[in-house]
């Protein structure tokens, strides 16, 4: 069992590459005329890092285990709404669906007080809603980058396309990439949730941010689970303190222009990306890492959801 090494506490500032920002939350401190502006938060909910699941059948559409795990996931999404709500109760509650299609938070399940943002494509995809006046953010349900050790289920984006990311040559998963656009946007990276690996990845890239570890890996695909409500329990609790404490938080960020390079695993996913205009190979003896040079980190993150896309065909 996890016990006593749940992460629940804030991770010492360090240096980061690429430029940290501090005390984002500021932004949820401005006044309007009635008074006190309430915060409009975001919640990101990814399917591998739930408390319970360890295997590609269990969030995978058409196998027994995955209805009853969209049902963990949403359970979880629900944790942290609540959690939210208890900071702020009038906070906008925004829930994007952030597993595979966007198309796995049940929502007559979902609490009625948020609002849902799911299928496929929609704008800046796991985060979508980012682009609106978002103060915090919350990771839910996430798992380790590719090739991340003792991890469950770990891989970047997309397990079957991509082999790994470099944002100005740093290596970043999901995590390290929502958090730079989440920051993009002023917007503070409050709380994460997963098994032990993605605890540390994020405190990585966001010093300061609070965990929740629902799981410990036993492998890639195996893992000692808390029970689903004490998962959800902590989530919630946990919430409220991230919350509270999100002046704290240090996250990558990246200003000016952003040279991408995307490793993918076969050399026709490359080919067919490259009919993007400005896309290249990163070294014509490499036919399976290719490089743009993206004006912004919004650019950058959108070309790799398109990298994703044509890689699928």
């Amino acid at each position: 069992m996890i016990g006593v090494d749940v992460v629940a506490v804030v991770v010492a500032h360090g240096s980061l590459h690429g430029e940290p920002v501090h005390g984002l939350g500021s932004r949820a401190q401005r006044l309007t005329r009635e008074g006190w502006q309430h915060m409009r938060v975001l919640i990101s909910v990814d399917m591998e890092g739930v408390a319970g699941v360890v295997d590609p059948d269990d969030i995978s559409p058409g196998q027994p285990e995955y209805e009853r795990n969209r049902r963990l996931m949403t359970a979880e999404a629900n944790a942290a709404v609540r959690g939210v709500l208890q900071f702020d109760r009038a906070a906008e509650v925004l829930v994007s669906d952030a597993h595979a299609r966007y198309r796995n938070i049940l929502p007559e399940l979902l609490d009625r007080r948020c609002e849902l943002l799911r299928g496929t494509p929609k704008p800046f995809g796991m985060l979508a809603g980012i682009d609106t006046g978002v103060d915090a953010v919350l990771f839910v349900g996430y798992h380790g980058k590719a090739g991340t050790p003792d991890s469950v289920l770990a891989h970047s984006v997309s397990g079957g396309v991509i082999g790994d990311i470099r944002c100005n040559g740093r290596s970043l998963g999901e995590i390290g990439l929502n958090v730079a656009l989440a920051a993009h946007f002023g917007a503070v990276p409050v709380l994460v949730t997963g098994d032990g690996s993605v605890a540390r990845e994020a405190g990585e890239v966001a010093p300061g941010i609070h965990a929740v570890t629902v799981k410990r890996a036993l492998g890639a695909r195996a893992a000692s689970s808390l029970h689903p409500e004490e998962a959800c329990d902590r989530i919630e609790s946990t919430a409220v303190l991230a919350l509270a404490s999100r002046d704290e938080v240090s996250a990558l960020r990246f200003d000016g222009p952003v040279e991408l390079e995307v490793r993918v695993h076969r050399t026709r996913m490359a080919e067919q990306a490259l009919l993007v205009p400005g896309m290249r190979f990163k070294d014509a003896a490499d036919g399976c890492t290719l490089a743009y040079s993206a004006p912004d980190f919004p650019t950058a993150y959108n070309v790799i959801e398109l990298i994703i896309l044509l890689g699928m065909l």
